[in-house]
């Protein structure tokens, strides 16, 4: 496939977080023809306001919403911070569900994955952000998950676990497969 560009986006400020290893890992095992985009500066995006959601928005807010147009999935790789969606996911999502009902991921296909330290790898928070990321506008692929529980790593990268590896690959490749 060809002239793809999925956006990822990764709920994670953290440099060395887990979540940031496997989004890493995304655009490593990405299908050949993929160009992959992580959106690195979510942590910049003012919180959302629709007073301030205009035509002069914050340029962190225009660089979002500008690659979110350009892309044609989008991966979202998060963590689950007290059993839900971290801040500042929630924050872009907020942000990329504008205009509403017209916005730059609308029926675009998009999937959820993440590591956390609970024994179920973060499934509430990758359940809540399909349900708040399905409401803003893009496909939610429901059955694409992968949900990894951090000790299952043993403290490794997770391109070092070859299942989790395989997983992720099989995740890529099934959202790709998805775009119109």
């Amino acid at each position: 496939m060809s002239d793809v560009l999925v956006l990822v986006l990764l709920g994670s400020l953290r440099k060395e977080s887990i979540n940031r290893q496997l989004a890493e890992l995304a655009t490593e095992v990405a299908p050949e023809g993929v160009r992959v985009e992580l959106f690195d500066r979510i942590g910049e995006l003012p919180f959302y306001n629709e007073d301030v959601d205009g035509d002069d928005v914050a340029e962190p807010v225009r660089a979002l919403r500008d690659v979110a147009a350009k892309a044609n999935a989008t991966l979202v790789v998060t963590p689950e911070y007290n059993g839900s969606i971290p801040g500042v996911l929630k924050n872009a999502i907020d942000w990329l569900s504008r205009p509403w009902g017209n916005s730059a991921l609308k029926d675009k296909p998009a999937a959820v994955v993440g590591a956390a330290l609970g024994q179920y790898g973060g499934v509430w928070a990758h359940d809540e952000t399909r349900k708040s990321f399905g409401i803003a506008g893009p496909r939610v692929i429901e059955d694409l998950k992968l949900s990894i529980p951090t000790k299952t790593l043993d403290g490794k990268h997770p391109r070092e676990n070859a299942e989790v590896t395989a997983s992720l690959r099989d995740v890529f490749a099934k959202l790709v497969a998805e775009v119109g």
